[in-house]
């Protein structure tokens, strides 16, 4: 496409992280370096907390943080046996 798509197109990408205030800078950041803010983040029926942004090709992309997961001292995402 010519711009950022002005649709869901069906898919979208996630970056999980550890706490709201990394999501809401995040957010700021994508904002700040030409992506467009779909979805302010905010708390989610479920626990968590969430936005999304689309960058300027049109990918749909979520920012979130779910309290009910955990991350190792490296960052990577913890899954239970």
């Amino acid at each position: 496409p010519d711009g950022p798509a002005a649709e869901f197109a069906g898919s979208a990408l996630a970056c999980n992280l550890g706490g709201e205030r990394e999501v809401d800078a995040l957010l700021a950041r994508a904002v700040a370096l030409g992506a467009r803010l779909v979805k302010p983040a905010q708390t989610v029926f479920w626990g968590g907390y969430s936005g999304y942004f689309a960058d300027p090709d049109g990918h749909l992309w979520e920012v979130a943080f779910n309290p009910f997961v955990a991350f190792d001292a490296a960052g990577h995402l913890v899954l239970e046996d």
